[in-house]
């Protein structure tokens, strides 16, 4: 069986989709993944992958390249042959719907809505103008037949399902890609006086990075023993990405730590008392957060869908509302000053974790869906 997994980039593929593809190795299947490769690319062929290199862009471009890359997507359908084509991320998903359009043997679909991105957040003239564009596309991605849309929440799911009509019987709702609860372990809170709060994320505005560095300076002007962390890579191949020299800058002035992208963020939470994210981009169900309260740390987090899908609003962590500075740094003084409120919302989203997280379970129910797509006979030619 020839499980084909389209990706926009290899390190997302890593950090979210990699137990999925490890089990279906582990299973006898034949897993090929198609993205954009950096250095992970040797990596992957190790483990026993075979890889496709698409130059999926993350940022605006022009419509000559986007159309190469759209017929690279349908001629490696065509030479691969595979039996599920599994889409990650909204390029890939949009590309690959678009692509089966166009070949005559058609595979079956798993569409993976990892959120809808800031077209589909923001409320800006050229934003609802690209969403009704957008959303062309995908009817036409999303009217193959043979197909599984899997969302991580109910605002994705009920937005998407409007616009293309989709069936109860073609969506699956799975909550994020899980997380490994034997690395994500449960620690005590560290010792001493200082209170360490953490966001991690990619440097995006509408991660709420400059919410983050506001809530900071307020905090700041009330205590000196809360330390803010920012920890995550830039990533200038994004319109919205925010410019190094003003995270030097914040820096210079002492109101972050930046101790960019790790791969040691189970140690990063350990060390932390609580984990901030105030986005309000378009998420799926955010994988830090996840990630958080499998730690066993109380979590800040914005009223945004998909945010507030990952905890128990006054038990494993807080809300506030989206954009705003001031309750953010409200919340957080709240817990910096509350240590038993802090161990007992730590324990609680553990508990969350353990029920609802566990990167096993996620990739159990991922094998069900291919299974279950393979069973039906259905031929679904175009």
């Amino acid at each position: 069986m020839r499980v084909l997994f389209v990706v926009n980039v290899d390190w997302f593929f890593i950090s979210h989709r990699l137990p999925i593809a490890l089990k279906l190795k582990e299973l006898g299947y034949d897993v090929h993944i198609a993205c954009k490769f950096t250095e992970h690319k040797e990596c992957l062929e190790e483990v026993g992958f075979v890889i496709h290199p698409i130059e999926f862009s993350r940022s605006r471009s022009n419509p000559l390249d986007e159309l190469r890359i759209l017929l690279s997507v349908r001629r490696l359908f065509r030479n691969l042959n595979p039996d599920i084509v599994h889409a990650i991320t909204i390029k890939p998903v949009l590309y690959s719907g678009i692509a089966a359009r166009f070949i005559k043997k058609t595979p079956k679909f798993v569409f993976a809505i990892s959120g809808l991105g800031y077209v589909f957040a923001s409320k800006t003239v050229r934003a609802t103008a690209t969403r009704k564009f957008i959303s062309v596309f995908y009817k036409i991605a999303f009217s193959k037949k043979q197909k599984t849309v899997i969302f991580q929440n109910s605002v994705d799911d009920a937005i998407l399902s409007a616009i293309t009509s989709l069936e109860d019987n073609e969506k699956v709702l799975i909550k994020g890609s899980g997380a490994d609860l034997t690395s994500y372990s449960y620690s005590l809170e560290p010792k001493g006086n200082e209170i360490r709060v953490v966001m991690a994320a990619r440097l995006l505005k509408e991660k709420g990075v400059f919410e983050f560095i506001e809530a900071s300076r307020l905090v700041a002007n009330q205590t000196s023993r809360v330390k803010f962390i920012l920890a995550g890579p830039l990533d200038p191949d994004n319109p919205h990405g925010i410019d190094g020299s003003d995270v030097s800058e914040w820096v210079n002035q002492g109101i972050i730590d930046y101790i960019g992208p790790r791969d040691d963020i189970p140690q990063v939470f350990a060390n932390s008392h609580i984990v901030v994210l105030p986005s309000y981009y378009g998420e799926g169900l955010p994988k830090v957060l996840i990630e958080a309260a499998a730690c066993g740390r109380p979590i800040v987090t914005t009223d945004n869908p998909g945010c507030r899908d990952a905890i128990i609003d006054g038990k494993t962590g807080l809300l506030v509302p989206i954009r705003d500075s001031e309750a953010l740094a409200q919340a957080i003084t709240k817990l910096a000053t509350d240590s038993e409120l802090r161990q007992t919302m730590g324990l609680e989203a553990r508990k969350l974790a353990e029920q609802e997280f566990d990167v096993n379970s996620v990739v159990a129910k991922h094998i069900e869906i291919y299974d279950r797509l393979m069973a039906d006979k259905h031929v679904d030619n175009g």
